[in-house]
């Protein structure tokens, strides 16, 4: 059994119009809104062997502004194949992982980390949470799978169970949604 948590960056702020989006930097309430969710994933005692990421610019202030809430700074492999990855280079990127750690926490983006749980978790109505993630996997929001697979180069779809899921509203309600999202 294999752990994979699922974070995607926070609220990123589209103020200026010329940024290039891997550039664009956290809004306010995407800094709120990461210090909320790394306080409550610290408070979930979970650990993670390895922790990738997107290089991108929000998702860079989304780890510092978890690890500030967290109070711990954790070692980030970066890689740009998860900027902007389809649910299939995920899954190519986490075959590939070295090591056999036994939890693993991407953060990313939309579409390709929900797509990733709907191409792990299978759609036969026995998990609400998934129903969740189908109506919307809203930026900040943490999610954990378990896989039944003993080495990442087996890892397939269907072969996971989404057992958690938090977003920033549910901690937070002011974190939730506004007209403008």
């Amino acid at each position: 059994m294999k752990t994979l948590a699922l974070l995607r960056h926070a609220k990123s702020d589209w103020s200026d119009a010329r940024a290039r989006d891997f550039d664009r930097p956290l809004n306010a309430r995407g800094v709120r809104g990461a210090r909320a969710m790394g306080e409550y994933i610290k408070s979930t005692c979970l650990r993670f062997d390895r922790i990738i990421a997107s290089p991108a610019v929000r998702v860079a202030e989304t780890i510092e502004e978890a690890s500030k809430a967290w109070g711990h700074t954790f070692p980030v492999e970066w890689d740009r194949r998860i900027y902007l990855a389809s649910s299939a280079t995920l899954i190519d990127l986490l075959r590939e992982l070295s090591g056999e750690p036994e939890s693993v926490l991407m953060i990313g983006h939309n579409p390709g980390l929900e797509d990733l749980i709907f191409d792990l978790v299978p759609d036969d109505g026995t998990s609400p949470l998934r129903e969740e993630v189908e109506v919307k996997f809203p930026t900040a929001t943490f999610a954990v799978m378990e896989l039944a697979i003993e080495r990442w180069a087996d890892l397939e779809e269907r072969c996971g169970k989404l057992v958690s899921m938090k977003r920033p509203r549910d901690l937070d309600p002011d974190l939730g949604p506004t007209l403008n999202d």
